[in-house]
């Protein structure tokens, strides 16, 4: 699983602070991806890396689970990476699904608090206090 995730093997006899944030992440994935499961929950997997790594673990997301025929569920604020990996797009707020819809409804959508959050707009219907 570690070659599967671009990573030598010999990366698995080293400690994770041995491990930079990518390889880490790589590690995590081929640990996710181990068991054959059908569906794979990734929460912020691109969080912490440098924008090319991001894309290579979104990659290595999609890969996986074409391979496996799995679907995946994952939690992020990174919109690049949803943009590439997600097939459907929900936004919470407040606990609940304010929207859903595809990407290409998302980038299309008038509705003011998926426009305020897909944008990192400080003005909008979302309020933060500071």
């Amino acid at each position: 699983m570690l070659r599967q995730v671009g990573l030598a093997p010999d990366v698995a006899d080293l400690y994770p602070s041995e491990l930079s944030g990518g390889m880490q992440k790589r590690v995590g994935l081929a640990r996710a991806i181990i068991t054959n499961p059908e569906i794979i929950f990734f929460d912020e997997p691109t969080t912490g890396l440098d924008p090319i790594m991001a894309d290579v673990i979104n990659d290595l997301i999609i890969e996986s689970a074409k391979g496996l025929g799995a679907t995946t569920l994952t939690i992020t604020h990174d919109m690049a990476s949803v943009k590439k990996i997600a097939d459907r797009v929900a936004m919470l707020y407040q606990g609940k699904i304010i929207w859903q819809g595809t990407v290409k409804e998302m980038e299309k959508t008038d509705d003011p608090y998926v426009v305020q959050f897909i944008n990192g707009c400080a003005q909008g219907p979302i309020k933060v206090e500071v």
